[in-house]
């Protein structure tokens, strides 16, 4: 990988909204060790350029592509993230289930059991001392689990927090872009922001829905773009092939960074703008 990552695509940061504005940076999906340096290296020019005063990442691939680790989510948060949500594979690192009880800045989904450990959702204070309210949902569509249901979970915890925060932050880690855009609909005009994840490729919808809250079906991820969802493409190919199991390892090379940046009115809790950032390291 070279030290000096080329910029994609240039966001014009200037007339996205005034300083009382709430810019909110959202990372996709960091798949194993590659993307946490490239995560670590970028987000400080990230920070730099498009000066948001709260940061989520999706860490939920973050140990060699499947979970996360106690150690990880420390790195992680020592790079400068404010809050690690997650997805299906929360629990595949068997470590991180103490961990998860202690650190409330990672979230679990939170349509999980009310009875599992951790939480699926948070009010944080920003780096300019605004409340911040990132709610973690997972998806039932050809997903694994039993999973309460996304939209009456999500709406209740929304309806409890939302005199208490000035914005809300949705993270939906979902297969099914129709349940995607389902629950966007139906939080639009409630939440400020709905981010969806775990698909890990970038999509090009990104949008003001029509009461005010800004969407994207994948936010994308960091890891390569020459993979299969940041595993080594061969592996994947021969499962299909085969129909045999697999263990999939991320591409180390090649790594491409996804984000969004939201832009948000604190008085309104609704979204001014929703800008796409992709970083290509390779």
């Amino acid at each position: 990988m070279q030290d000096n990552p080329k910029r994609i695509n240039n966001i014009d940061t200037e007339n996205t909204g005034t300083a009382n504005f709430i810019r909110v940076l959202f990372i996709g999906d960091v798949v194993g060790k590659s993307g946490r340096f490239v995560l670590k290296n970028l987000l400080g020019q990230l920070k730099d350029e498009y000066k948001p005063e709260f940061v989520i990442v999706n860490g939920e691939n973050a140990a060699h592509g499947i979970g996360i680790t106690k150690d990880i989510a420390d790195f992680l948060f020592d790079c400068g993230i404010d809050v690690l949500t997650s997805g299906n594979h929360i629990w595949d690192q068997k470590s991180i289930i103490d961990h998860i009880k202690k650190e409330k800045r990672l979230l679990r989904p939170a349509n999980y059991s009310p009875l599992a450990p951790g939480s699926g959702y948070g009010i944080f204070t920003s780096a300019a001392g605004r409340n911040i309210a990132v709610i973690n949902l997972e998806g039932r569509i050809f997903m694994k689990g039993l999973i309460d249901s996304p939209f009456v979970v999500g709406k209740n915890i929304i309806e409890n927090i939302r005199n208490d925060c000035d914005a809300i932050i949705v993270d939906f880690h979902a297969e099914a872009t129709s349940e995607k855009e389902a629950l966007a609909f139906y939080f639009d005009g409630d939440i400020s922001a709905f981010i969806g994840t775990h698909t890990h490729v970038q999509t090009n919808d990104a949008m003001i829905l029509p009461k005010g809250t800004s969407y994207i079906t994948d936010v994308g991820m960091v890891g390569s773009k020459f993979s299969v969802i940041g595993a080594q493409k061969d592996i994947a190919i021969n499962k299909y092939l085969t129909g045999m199991p697999a263990k999939f390892i991320p591409e180390e090379k090649n790594i491409v960074l996804n984000a969004v940046l939201v832009t948000i009115d604190p008085l309104s809790k609704l979204s001014k703008d929703i800008r796409k950032i992709f970083i290509d390291f390779s």
